[in-house]
């Protein structure tokens, strides 16, 4: 029986291991820019042969206060030979709310916070994700401030993948383009780890948000964002909370003999199947949707993250001279 394990360990380790190869050769696509994401800590791996038209540097944020943190060394990137941009990110809605407010000092603060830093760069990112409805206009007119304060360097925004027109959506594309040089459509996270298994981006579902894309914010001004990472997601999530009856119907279900007491309190171990799900990109996927991008009409193309990604990619995407 040992050995049998042994035997099925091994099997398993070389179908996830070894990479499947294509049937066929992969294309081979151009785009006017690359853009890729690198984390603070991760820029050692990045090298200038790499096709990077820009980089957009990540790790910046809003405190709970409303001011600036964790704004990266630029002379970590500084020897990379593409535009550089500083990425600064706002999560949570309620202090996304709040910074964003009109006439408040903390914005005023964090305008100035957010230019200051930027001054090295070639250009600034906005990766606010959880924008309330509430405060729609005031995102719109906080970025023409910072588009104003930044004088000729690029201001971009990171906004949430669309397939249509939402109603009352406060990363409406229409009213946020006149503002901004590019637009990230961060087309991943199709499923995610709270909802059900499946891919990180579908083909049909990048095209729909790709041809959307193209239509509301057009070529020049649009990347189209890519996944380098997968997820996983298991039938079960184990760790939950449960009423007396939930205990009692597991006590049932699993046939739970010994109840042990630690200081009076009742606890139980039991073993259960659980089956796990996990999707991912490699070079043949990310290949695949590129070559439908630039089909498409895409110009430029962005990823998620710098070093997630399989190593094999670089040699299926080339910069446009």
């Amino acid at each position: 029986m040992k050995k049998n394990t042994v035997f099925l360990s091994i099997i398993l380790l070389f179908i996830f291991i070894i990479p499947i190869q294509a049937s066929e050769e992969l294309p081979l696509s151009s785009f006017k820019e690359v853009w890729t994401y690198i984390v603070v800590g991760r820029e050692s791996g990045f090298n200038n042969s790499f096709p990077v038209s820009d980089i957009a540097y990540f790790g910046t944020e809003v405190n709970t206060y409303g001011r600036l943190i964790g704004v990266p060394n630029f002379n970590n990137i500084a020897h990379f030979n593409a535009r550089k941009h500083l990425v600064a990110s706002c999560t949570g809605a309620a202090l996304t709310y709040f910074v964003l407010m009109e006439g408040r000092p903390e914005r005023q603060a964090l305008i100035r916070d957010l230019l200051a830093a930027a001054a090295p760069y070639d250009g600034l990112q906005i990766n606010f994700e959880n924008v309330p409805a509430a405060s729609a206009d005031a995102y719109l007119s906080f970025l023409r401030e910072l588009r104003t304060g930044l004088g000729n360097k690029m201001l971009t925004v990171a906004l949430a993948a669309r397939t249509r027109i939402l109603d009352n959506d406060v990363y409406d594309y229409r009213r946020i383009l006149p503002i901004v040089d590019r637009i990230l459509v961060m087309a991943y996270d199709e499923h995610w780890s709270g909802g059900q298994p499946g891919p990180i981006a579908s083909m049909d579902w990048s095209r729909r948000v790709a041809a959307h894309s193209l239509d509301i914010i057009g070529r020049e001004k649009l990347i189209m964002g890519m996944p380098f990472y997968g997820r996983r997601w298991g039938n079960i999530a184990p760790n939950m909370a449960f009423i007396f009856s939930g205990i009692q119907n597991i006590i049932n279900e699993e046939n739970i003999r010994l109840i042990d007491r630690i200081n009076g309190i009742p606890n139980f171990r039991y073993n259960t199947n659980v089956t796990m799900t996990v999707f991912y990109e490699d070079e043949q996927s990310l290949s695949l949707r590129m070559d439908m991008y630039r089909n498409m009409g895409v110009q430029a193309v962005g990823f998620w993250r710098f070093g997630q990604e399989t190593p094999a990619f670089w040699q299926y995407i080339t910069l446009e001279n």
